[in-house]
């Protein structure tokens, strides 16, 4: 199959599920075609059968915003014209499926009819196609592309409740490579980070005010006045100065530590003991995932799509949002008991097993040959 994909190229969790998917098609034998704005973040190396196709908007003095959207109708116009693509997945609902709209109505006018799969992630519904100001236009678009998945029963649920729908929504997990993220450590990495063998907390997002951060603070504080602990960051967004100052004037500065983007965070997971997840919402929760693939247990709240993936009292627990007395008591449950942690660590592997990459992707193969 001839495939274009259109999803944005940051390290978001759309982007990377997106660009990981291509990859899986890719090494199965599919042609991928990725259309946006650069190049994603998980892309690269080269592969005989992934293709990057940038979309490029002019400036002009005329706009105080350049039309994205427009731009992006007409690359995947050309794309598809000029590379025989039989079907578009796009990932986000805002821009990217009006903008599918609108290049599939400039196709027909020529006689190509292009099937369009639209799949939700979670703030494109949750947050931003909630706004009255886009909320009309993600309705329809939602509503005219020929297939619609979501990546947990939370956001389809969610999706329907804020959203006049007409069509079903086919829930597809997001998935994870358990073989890329279950390695042994790197005796020499965590001898630095936990030189007398401390335990390591790991927490990484994008540091938004929905992620509350500095929960992650507050938990770790109160387990590192109780036991030898290190705590890494990874990730940057708006909430890092706050939380860095934050960090600065607790009694645990000494044991805490900011990586900044890591593209390798299979590296970082094998060194870790325990993953922090606080969030006011997940749709889902693919660094949990990635987390549990590695072998770590995830404390975390019991919002949105979290309780899909993190079984309480198995993978991991899960705690009401911003109860940091209750995941600091998890928290310590798992740390102070190495046979305790051990089975943990088992059953978060396990966990993870289920949403392998190889039982998810030939779901969306299956749904792309309804269409092909």
């Amino acid at each position: 199959m001839n495939i274009g994909i259109v999803c944005y190229p940051t390290f978001g969790g759309s982007g990377v599920l997106a660009t990981e998917l291509g990859k899986a098609l890719a090494d199965k034998g599919h042609n991928i075609h990725f259309i946006t704005y650069q190049q994603p973040v998980r892309l690269s190396g080269f592969h005989a059968n992934i293709f990057y196709h940038e979309v490029r908007v002019p400036t002009y003095p005329l706009f105080d915003y350049p039309p994205y959207e427009t731009a992006l109708a007409s690359t995947m116009v050309d794309v598809i014209l000029n590379n025989d693509v039989e079907l578009l997945h796009v990932h986000y609902a805002i821009p990217h499926a009006s903008a599918a709209f609108m290049a599939k109505q400039i196709l027909a006018k020529q006689g190509i009819k292009i099937p369009v799969v639209t799949t939700l992630h979670g703030t494109d519904i949750t947050l931003v196609g909630r706004d009255k100001t886009y909320s009309p236009v993600v309705t329809f678009s939602m509503n005219e592309s020929d297939a619609i998945t979501a990546v947990s029963k939370n956001l389809r649920d969610e999706t329907f409740r804020n959203f006049k729908m007409e069509k079903d929504i086919q829930v597809i997990y997001n998935f994870v490579d358990v073989k890329r993220f279950n390695r042994k450590p790197i005796d020499a990495f965590k001898k630095v980070i936990s030189p007398n063998g401390e335990k390591i907390l790991l927490h990484a997002s994008n540091f938004r005010k929905v992620k509350r951060v500095d929960d992650v603070v507050k938990v770790f504080v109160k387990v590192n006045a109780e036991m030898p602990s290190k705590l890494l960051f990874v990730g940057d967004g708006p909430e890092r100065p706050y939380i860095e100052t934050m960090c600065r004037e607790s009694a645990a500065h000494h044991d805490i530590r900011f990586l900044g983007k890591q593209e390798q965070m299979e590296d970082i997971l094998a060194v870790s003991d325990l993953f922090l997840l606080p969030s006011e919402y997940e749709s889902f929760g693919l660094a949990a995932l990635e987390a549990m693939a590695a072998a770590v247990p995830v404390i975390s709240t019991n919002a949105g799509g979290l309780p899909e993936i993190n079984i309480n009292n198995y993978s991991g627990f899960l705690s009401d949002v911003g109860d940091v007395d209750d995941m600091c008591k998890n928290t310590l449950l798992i740390l102070s008991d190495e046979v305790k942690l051990k089975e943990f660590k088992q059953n978060a592997l396990e966990q993870a097993m289920k949403f392998d990459i190889n039982n998810i992707v030939p779901e969306y193969e299956a749904l792309y040959k309804t269409f092909i």
